[in-house]
């Protein structure tokens, strides 16, 4: 008998919740009965809301696009940094502003298909273009005339500072000096699409079979509420050394049906703290399968700006002052998660945060008065939003948990409004809430990929919060070439962020918490991106 096993036999309740575990796992086996299984497979969380470079923005995307799509260059799978991808070499002028890449000469979408520089070229105008609707094109903003023709200032896509030279060399010119820009040629939203594909079938492109991958996998198949599965892609420049033949990705989110998939050898990863039991966590952590490591990502509560009365920073920080953060994350966490008062996670290169407000209901109090609801008196009812995914229900429980401080100290009641997680954020994109939670995990290490968030333009800013001060702070800052002058500019405007405005209110920090067997998965290594790349990971046959 497991630990597990014997772990489950002793909590309140378990027998209950294994076999609705294994039901729902026997469900899947008979679904897939016919099919051999897959080299590797791993519990991802929900379906993606798509699988298009330019449009993902969930984990559970971001993951699988990795795997199918590649640009300019890719993360190293132990320190996550840049390195060299599609693009061989490159080089970078002496005032930072030009950046020459050169192709490999190995790249193929198929059979004889050859992936060139018009293709990078297309593929980021493509982010850009305002028809496509990318909530990333950001990410290309550092490009001359990116923010232009995303907005619509300039028509002609030629005019943005992206080139090619010949079929092997693309030329970037950015707006000034980009510490991070190598970082940003990683991320997915940057990789290389096949735009004869897309040219043929349009927003439909995705449904193309086969559909040319630039990256080391195809995507095989995709069943919603069951699996994606990917399969090594030959043409890869690398495939190699691609060391996984096939994967699925299992789409669930209910962390006990994860648990029982992957103690029944189901699965052979699970990712992410959501998809284990919180119940459970202080035994679980003490397994050598459990895996733990800090990363950036931070938890905080969105509010809409432009609702009454969470448009009055006074109600907004009074909100914050009387949550007890450490209260949440010691009873609902378990991880070792630590308490954030600013949103940007130690230990993020080059920078250090200021700190936020702490935890003083007296001061909330005041605050509530000074804007007109003295002890809550003719506050409005409102509701917390968040979504339907979380080991244990973390995010139900959290909301009821601020929900009780708020009550308590305020005088105000919160209503709680649950949403499955596609809809939850299409409710954020549309304004349409009043307190939500939220999350970021950083897309690169640089305190730029937190607090770019929630400049003006920012299509994942969801809290309709516009400060010119923090625009103009953020593009100073990211004009400089001195990095101590840089990371005093970015202060600031997290200053103006997590204490003078504060449109959102840091809960925690991350920690990494995995489940793999180490003497079976190789190719995965703790780094601060949480980034571990498909084609690095194997299983010991």
């Amino acid at each position: 008998m497991s630990l597990l096993r014997r772990t489950l036999g002793a909590f309140p309740g378990a027998r209950r919740l294994r076999m609705a575990g294994l039901a729902v796992l026997l469900a899947l086996a008979g679904c897939t009965r016919s099919e051999p299984r897959a080299d590797l497979v791993m519990i991802n969380g929900p379906d993606p809301e798509t699988l298009d470079p330019a449009l993902v923005t969930s984990l559970e995307g971001l993951r699988v696009v990795a795997g199918l799509f590649e640009g300019l260059a890719r993360n190293d799978p132990v320190t996550a940094a840049p390195v060299p991808g599609l693009a061989r070499s490159w080089e970078i002028s002496p005032d930072g502003r030009v950046y020459t890449f050169h192709l490999r000469d190995n790249l193929f979408w198929g059979a004889g298909e050859p992936i060139t520089a018009e293709d990078v070229v297309y593929s980021w105008r493509r982010v850009l273009d305002p028809q496509t609707a990318s909530e990333y094109a950001g990410q290309l903003f550092y490009v001359k005339n990116g923010e232009d023709y995303n907005s619509g200032k300039i028509k002609d896509p030629s005019q943005v500072g992206v080139r090619a030279l010949d079929a092997h060399t693309v030329q970037v010119e950015l707006n000034q000096p980009t510490a991070f820009f190598l970082d940003l040629c990683a991320f997915q939203t940057l990789s290389v699409v096949p735009r004869q594909v897309i040219g043929k079938y349009g927003e439909d492109w995705m449904r193309a079979r086969p559909l040319p991958s630039s990256g080391p996998y195809v995507l095989d198949f995709w069943r919603l509420n069951d699996k994606i599965r990917l399969r090594k892609n030959p043409f890869y420049w690398d495939a190699a050394n691609t060391k996984c033949g096939v994967a699925d990705y299992l789409c669930l989110s209910a962390p006990n049906t994860a648990l029982n998939l992957y103690e029944t050898g189901q699965a052979d990863i699970i990712w992410d703290h959501d998809f284990l039991p919180n119940e459970l966590m202080d035994v679980l952590s003490q397994r050598p399968d459990f895996h733990s490591f800090h990363y950036l990502g931070t938890y905080f509560i969105r509010c809409n700006t432009t609702r009454p009365p969470f448009s009055d920073a006074r109600v907004r920080k009074a909100l914050a002052l009387t949550i007890d953060k450490r209260r949440l994350v010691d009873k609902f966490l378990r991880g070792g998660q630590p308490v954030a008062n600013h949103l940007v996670p130690d230990g993020t290169a080059h920078y250090g945060s200021v700190s936020g407000l702490a935890y003083n209901p007296a001061l909330a109090r005041q605050l509530l008065a000074e804007a007109g609801y003295p002890g809550g008196k003719g506050f409005p009812a409102f509701s917390y939003l968040f979504a339907a995914v979380g080991g244990g229900g973390v995010n139900q429980k959290i909301g009821v948990e601020l929900q009780q401080m708020w009550e308590e100290q305020l005088g105000i009641h919160a209503g709680l409004q649950q949403m499955e997680k596609s809809v939850y954020i299409a409710a954020q994109n549309r304004l349409d809430y009043d307190l939500t939670s939220g999350d970021w995990v950083g897309d690169y290490d640089d305190p730029n990929t937190f607090l770019d968030l929630f400049r003006s333009d920012n299509g994942n800013n969801r809290t309709g919060w516009k400060d010119a001060r923090y625009d103009a702070l953020m593009r100073e800052a990211n004009r400089q070439t001195d990095l101590a002058r840089r990371a005093a500019l970015l202060q600031q405007a997290e200053r103006r962020l997590v204490i003078d405005e504060m449109p959102i209110i840091p809960l925690y920090f991350f920690v990494g918490l995995t489940y793999y067997d180490a003497a079976k998965i190789k190719g995965i290594y703790p780094n601060i991106l949480d980034d571990h790349p498909l084609n690095a990971i194997w299983k010991v046959k």
